[in-house]
């Protein structure tokens, strides 16, 4: 029987981790700290047990047709995967594809084993409902290669409870620090743009919440968005006026971190070393000031927009949306149920035999997307689907 080793025991993995040893699977939870994953295991009537992570003892535990999940940081997805492919097991991860990631197709084709990644909460949820609505469109009577088009795919994690600083960390800020530093580029106004700091491109986005309610946020466009385009099936042909990918936060947010952006603007003129020293100082200070208290409840707001105009008559004619607006509660932190219970599916799919050999992102399959949204429908996430000119 194959088995599922977990690598890393962060606050984002438990549901997940409790789901696949609840429906029977063999799991071994690997973390530096064994204590960590003992605590997670705590109470579990399954098979199951901590390991110490170690990649000698990982690399012999490891065996053919296994799954080895990373939920480790980004930098070691690579290492993971390598070795799954020389084990010819499969690897899963909730992160983006990277250029390394993407050049271990071919060796994990040649091994059999596929390498799944981005099937997290965002990238993965907001996958599942672009395919949905990319589909939809295409299968309606509306759709004409001519129809222009407008996307937008928005996330965010919040405090439940806001606060002055319109935020909260449930890990190191250190990478939402450095996220900053980050160029976008996005399709808006029927063209290319592109933007060095995201303070630089905020703009208001009206939400659609779950309850049926609308709320402001602040939003701007995250990494590049353009290549999502060809992922999510959309035509050459199709006029396209926008197409954004990108992150919410709270009203005020701009004006609440701008020490930071003014921070990480001076960065710019000194020694990197000495920059990522300061970087990190800020951090440790961000840390202690406005990280999640135990238990304290989060949020995350998800949404997901389809709109497409007539190009001759410039009348909306289909106009369609998911959203999800989740709070922590007992079964854990929304981050931690929609990231990990949305890896713990894409484990279940792979060992199903319903993900093919190669390196892929969140499924685009009709049925694997339905089943998914409607399988954390049935965990209490309050999808909604909105089909806003359904009356007219």
């Amino acid at each position: 029987m194959a088995v599922v080793h977990w690598l890393g025991a962060g606050l984002s993995t438990p549901p997940g981790i409790q789901r696949l040893v609840q429906s029977g699977y063999e799991l071994h939870l690997w973390n530096r700290s064994i204590d960590k994953a003992e605590a997670i295991l705590d109470g579990l009537d399954g098979a199951c047990q901590a390991r110490e992570l170690d990649w000698d003892s990982l690399q012999g535990a490891v065996g053919r047709g296994d799954v080895v999940v990373s939920m480790l940081p980004g930098n070691f997805h690579v290492q993971a995967a390598e070795l799954a492919i020389a084990k010819q097991a499969h690897f899963v991860s909730s992160s983006y594809i990277s250029p390394e990631m993407k050049a271990l197709r071919e060796a994990a084709k040649k091994a059999g084993v596929c390498l799944v990644n981005e099937v997290g909460l965002d990238p993965g949820i907001d996958h599942l409902m672009a395919h949905s609505l990319v589909e939809s469109y295409r299968a309606s009577p509306a759709y004409a290669v001519s129809n222009r088009i407008e996307f937008f795919s928005y996330c965010g994690g919040l405090p439940a409870q806001m606060n002055d600083f319109t935020y909260k960390f449930s890990w190191s800020p250190l990478g939402v620090l450095k996220a900053l530093k980050s160029p976008a580029q996005w399709r808006e106004f029927a063209a290319t743009q592109n933007g060095s700091k995201p303070w630089e491109s905020v703009r208001s986005y009206d939400a659609l919440l779950s309850d049926g309610s609308t709320e402001t946020f602040e939003a701007y466009p995250n990494r590049d968005s353009l290549p999502f385009m060809k992922q999510y099936h959309f035509d050459k042909e199709w006029p396209v006026d926008t197409f954004v990918r990108g992150t919410l936060r709270g009203q005020g947010w701009t004006q609440a971190w701008r020490p930071i952006f003014d921070l990480v603007d001076s960065l710019e003129q000194v020694p990197a070393e000495q920059a990522e020293a300061q970087l990190a100082a800020k951090a440790d200070e961000l840390w202690q000031a406005y990280a999640y208290d135990e238990g304290e409840a989060d949020r995350v707001v998800l949404c997901v927009e389809l709109a497409i105009t007539d190009p001759d008559t410039g009348k909306k004619i289909w106009h369609q949306a998911y959203n999800l607006d989740a709070y922590g509660n007992a079964q854990g932190s929304a981050m931690a149920r929609l990231v990990s219970h949305t890896v713990a599916l894409a484990v279940e799919a792979v060992l199903a035999g319903n993900v093919p050999t190669g390196v892929w992102a969140a499924p685009r399959d009709e049925e694997l997307v339905n089943a998914w949204l409607s399988f954390l429908r049935q965990q209490g996430e309050p999808i909604v689907h909105t089909d806003f000119l359904a009356n007219g």
